[in-house]
């Protein structure tokens, strides 16, 4: 469960204690079997599960469309993520692809998008996508090239996106296209559009697999032809929608990471008090002890930052910088935390099957997607270097 003190933190309003009470127990009930050979059909399970429960609210603005408030409350989703994360990582993956999925639209859609597709996403009938990555162009939005040209009424997409988590089994995506000088290096000239996934020409050309599987695919749009409404915001104004919906959503990740941290931290003081070695139980030698101690002073250190950020976004702050650090400093110290279970673990955790060993495989993901550990690196030092107001 959640640990009780960290919701006594004063980053925290009320509701959100009885949100994060609500979610542990409705995810100890209807989790447990959230596990299967097939990972698409799991998703598509979980958003609907999520959604039937209510939680999916939380990832969308606009109580007049489906959302719990008027805006994206990161504390919540934060406290959502790393209570999902802690109990199933696809059921976190699920909730999060909602958000950063539609994020755009939340934020930057017209009322015509948001009434359509948000409603959808808030009860788990619609399936989201953010796809802004390229084969030559992920940390490095300005070397994007997929190319958006207006014809009449509508925009014709070309291009490839790949890395794309939902990827085969969304029922749309929001995707970045150069509308500007599709030869020139910038981030200037970029659009964002929705793309119905049933839209001719648009096509899932390559199911990506990797050590912690989840929907994920390259996509290819050969002259994909969408409505000039799908537009997300203004022409040219992709770079700015891409930035503002990570903001929002970089943090969660690493409430994420702190889940998974939390829960690698349970297996291994379980194991570590049951454990007899040499005589003794595991817990009973002082490396051990060592070790336990770093990896709790790990996961308070992430928390503080995490939360941190969360409470100043939703104060109105800027925190590019904040976010950076909380996403920096949980998913590297969430790596170490787990690493260091299954070392407590020894041969049984690296067996496929335990939950150490599926942490292992969930954690190394978050040290690259929305941001690399060494782009967060670059964020912080760009914000510290820059004029002070």
């Amino acid at each position: 469960m959640m640990e009780p003190d960290v919701l006594d933190w004063p980053f925290f309003d009320a509701h959100h204690g009885v949100l994060a009470r609500e979610l542990d127990a409705w995810a100890a009930a209807h989790l447990a079997d959230a596990h299967g050979a097939d990972v698409d059909a799991v998703c598509r399970t979980l958003v609907t599960r999520l959604g039937q429960g209510g939680w999916l609210r939380h990832a969308v603005a606009g109580v007049e469309h489906g959302g719990a408030q008027a805006a994206i409350d990161t504390r919540a989703i934060c406290l959502i993520r790393e209570i999902l994360a802690r109990h199933v990582g696809l059921a976190d993956f699920a909730f999060a692809m909602q958000g950063l999925g539609s994020g755009a639209i939340s934020l930057f859609g017209s009322a015509a998008q948001r009434q359509h597709w948000l409603p959808r996403v808030a009860d788990g009938s619609a399936i989201a996508a953010f796809a802004l990555s390229e084969p030559a162009a992920g940390s490095d939005v300005a070397a994007l090239q997929c190319a958006a040209r207006r014809d009449g009424d509508a925009w014709v997409l070309d291009g490839e996106k790949t890395w794309i988590s939902n990827g085969g089994i969304a029922d749309f995506y929001v995707v970045f296209a150069r509308t500007g000088d599709a030869v020139e290096r910038s981030a200037r000239g970029i659009s964002a559009f929705i793309v119905d996934a049933a839209t001719p020409s648009l096509q899932v050309a390559e199911r990506i697999d990797v050590i912690a599987p989840h929907p994920l695919a390259r996509l290819c749009f050969n002259g994909c032809r969408v409505p000039a409404g799908c537009l997300v915001g203004g022409e040219g104004d992709g770079f700015k929608v891409a930035m503002a919906t990570l903001d929002v959503f970089r943090t969660s990740v690493a409430a994420a990471a702190l889940g998974f941290a939390r829960r690698a931290m349970a297996e291994a003081l379980a194991h570590a008090q049951a454990r007899p070695v040499f005589g003794k139980l595991l817990a009973d030698f002082q490396l051990t002890q060592a070790r336990l101690a770093q990896m709790a002073l790990e996961i308070d250190a992430a928390a503080l930052l995490t939360y941190r950020a969360a409470w100043l976004r939703d104060s109105g702050k800027r925190v590019t910088k904040e976010a950076a650090m909380a996403k920096l400093a949980a998913t590297e110290s969430a790596q170490r935390v787990i690493d260091g279970a299954v070392q407590l673990f020894g041969g049984q955790g690296v067996q496929r099957g335990q939950v150490v060993e599926g942490l292992y495989r969930e954690i190394r993901a978050l040290r690259i997607y929305e941001g690399a550990s060494e782009v967060q690196l670059l964020i912080i030092a760009r914000e510290l270097l820059a004029p002070q107001h």
